[in-house]
């Protein structure tokens, strides 16, 4: 009860934050942006910007390799709140977090969806995109131009707190997939996992062992 509690208490405090406490929001600029990237006009957009929109994007991915298999134990879909979280970010996925109910063991057949998800070779794509992604906003981006647009842009600056608020909350999902797969919680591993940002979560999903299918 306490751990959904907080949940639902983050989940009401960033969009309390977002949208009542936070930086104005410059619609217009906000929406050229947008345009900017999803018609891969990039050379019109900070490289630190546009690689932090698609590391959002790589956390949704990382989610979804733990929760589609997690959703198959639950009574809620998990489907209905990743295709919220398209849109809305962490704001669609925490709903998710705070309804499910702690589950340590998969039952049934894995499908092709399931399969790749569950795949070492997904997390190695990932991996190896997102090093790529980082290079290239760490050293192309224009960091006086970033820290002014987080300090007065709402949409960058609700971008990148959601970005960490997705490595704070992993550890809430991490347990149950690591104990699906007969790693223990309380592992020193949990701890380097949970603890390191992002590149801990791939780091899991290139090395845990392939979910074990089960019909009892």
């Amino acid at each position: 009860m306490l751990r959904k509690i907080a949940l639902w208490s983050v989940w009401a405090g960033f969009i309390a934050y977002v949208f009542l406490l936070s930086r104005p929001l410059h619609l217009s600029e906000t929406i050229a942006l947008l345009i900017n990237i999803l018609t891969f006009q990039w050379g019109e957009v900070n490289a630190i910007i546009l690689s932090l929109f698609a590391l959002v994007g790589v956390w949704l991915l990382i989610y979804n390799c733990l929760l589609f298999i997690d959703g198959r134990m639950q009574k809620i879909p998990f489907w209905v709140f990743a295709l919220a979280s398209v849109g809305s970010g962490v704001i669609g996925l925490i709903p998710y977090l705070a309804l499910r109910e702690p589950n340590q063991e998969f039952e049934g057949k894995k499908d092709s969806f399931l399969n790749l998800l569950d795949s070492r070779s997904t997390g190695i794509v990932l991996a190896v995109f997102t090093v790529f992604v980082v290079g290239y906003g760490v050293f192309a981006g224009n960091w006086a131009d970033y820290i002014h647009q987080f300090q007065s842009d709402r949409f960058i600056n609700g971008m990148s707190l959601a970005f960490c608020l997705f490595a704070v909350l992993f550890s809430t999902v991490l347990g149950d997939d690591m104990a699906r797969r007969g790693w223990l919680k309380d592992s020193q591993l949990f701890w380097v996992i949970a603890l390191v940002p992002l590149f801990g979560a791939l780091l899991y999903l290139c090395i845990r062992p392939s979910l074990i299918e089960s019909t009892s």
